[in-house]
């Protein structure tokens, strides 16, 4: 196969070292905007139940729906060594064949109730979530407790799931796209690193599990010690937290197993170039940066404001510069990937094959001139387009219960969401100029090109 990394390919990049002031292209003025609203949210009543499980618990009555989710702080950060990929099956296991009940009974009764019932997880967590109408939460719940801790991993189901992932990842070689943030991730962190890898695992990791191995995964990780109720909705608490014993006060066991910090990946300190040969490819997959910051980093707002003038909105540089401007590419971007652990920062887009070598120096042009002060219109125009937008990320149960997730994993105050418009709009120019100083340093950033 031609597919492989290059991996000695290490050169450097006529003219993208120093790119003179004069070159870099102008910025527009748009009319700064508006200080933004405060954002006031309802209140978070916690409790606890029987057996120690949290309950975080926030009431919306403006429609007849309850949100109930089941945060694991158990995710892929969590495989064993040589298993990478053991809690994403684990977790897209769960709801096939629980208790009594097979995949095809619990989605029938769980249609039945008018529900949406679904599992999945992250580097950090894994999570089961449930959206029902309120008058039929008491029916809903049993089937969310067999799911989330009776699970059989019946053999036919895990063979058919095992197929699918294993289709997914042969589909994707021949997907450019899909190919190079996988590529990229083991640039960046290396085979042995559980951020090398994606969360799914490999193709060999994928035919080496075994149904013993999910179940020992699921009674180390999936503990009520390590595991909250996330309860959003038209609720009363008095009337759910009955309804939650009955379902979950029973849940009982050992601690769960310490999460272990992964180990601090070598960061770049010199530009490498990449390229993944893929002939015929219909664009160029360009990845550009480095390992960039955990999401307890204090320079956190900073990096949101930093990364929405460079890459993260529609009228941002990069998208101005090689969508708008120059037309190598439908749209280009960036973004911290923040985690427990430091992931990956990252310019990327899919650009015209033959404009690689001008959209790389278009690329570098953008990543050079961030480091410069941001102007104040600038500015304020990307923390109203944060702060604006950011309300509207709360605007369902669900899009609040899954807030509510990020603060327990990563332990932020629970005044965090209400403060975070102001902490935005705080922001200075100084404070962007700094921050790409430390985070944006171009010479350093590895190069992957598929």
């Amino acid at each position: 196969m031609r597919r492989t990394l290059a991996a000695a390919a290490v050169l450097t990049l006529a003219g993208l070292a120093s790119i003179p002031a004069q070159e870099r292209p102008d910025r527009s003025k748009p009319p700064a905007l508006g200080p933004a609203p405060q954002l006031e949210l309802p209140p978070i009543q916690k409790h606890k139940l029987a057996n120690g499980l949290q309950v975080w618990m926030v009431e919306q009555h403006e429609v007849p729906l309850v949100q109930v989710n089941l945060l694991v702080r158990a995710g892929s950060a969590d495989d064993p060594a040589g298993k990478f990929g053991l809690a994403s099956l684990t977790a897209a296991m769960l709801d096939e064949g629980a208790g009594s009940r097979s995949a095809l009974q619990i989605a029938d009764e769980i249609e039945f109730l008018g529900a949406a019932l679904s599992s999945g997880s992250s580097f950090d967590a894994s999570s089961l979530r449930l959206n029902v109408p309120v008058a039929k939460l008491a029916d809903a719940l049993p089937v969310l407790a067999d799911v989330a801790l009776r699970p059989t991993f019946p053999s036919e189901d895990l063979e058919r799931v095992r197929q699918e992932r294993l289709t997914a990842l042969l589909q994707a070689r021949d997907d450019a796209a899909a190919v190079a943030p996988v590529a990229f991730a083991r640039l960046l962190f290396g085979a042995q690193h559980r951020y090398g890898t994606a969360e799914t695992g490999t193709e060999a990791t994928l035919k080496s599990f075994s149904r013993d191995d999910l179940r020992a995964f699921h009674e180390s990780r999936y503990r009520a010690s390590a595991s909250t109720l996330v309860v959003v909705g038209d609720i009363q608490p008095a009337r759910v937290l009955p309804l939650l014993e009955q379902a979950f006060g029973g849940w009982k066991g050992a601690e769960a197993a310490p999460h272990a910090p992964l180990p601090k990946a070598a960061q770049s300190t010199a530009r490498q170039v990449y390229i993944v040969d893929m002939p015929g490819a219909a664009q160029s997959q360009v990845r550009i940066g480095w390992i960039g910051a955990a999401r307890s980093t204090a320079d956190y707002f900073t990096l949101q404001v930093l990364n929405t003038v460079l890459g993260g909105s529609f009228t941002s540089r990069l998208n101005q510069n090689l969508r708008e401007q120059h037309g190598y590419s439908y749209g280009a971007g960036s973004r911290f990937d923040m985690r427990l652990e430091a992931g990956p920062f990252f310019a990327g887009a899919g650009v015209q094959t033959d404009k690689t070598s001008e959209a790389l120096r278009e690329f570098f042009k953008e990543l050079t001139a961030i480091r410069e002060a941001v102007k104040d219109d600038e500015l304020a125009k990307a923390k109203n387009y944060i702060a604006l937008g950011f309300p509207g990320q709360m605007e369902t149960i669900g899009e609040l219960a899954a807030r509510l997730e990020e603060m327990i994993v990563h332990g932020l105050p629970e005044n965090y969401f209400e403060r975070y418009i102001a902490n935005i709009q705080a922001v200075r120019s100084a404070d962007v100029q700094k921050a790409a100083a430390t985070y944006i340093q171009p010479d350093r950033f590895v190069v992957l090109v598929v």
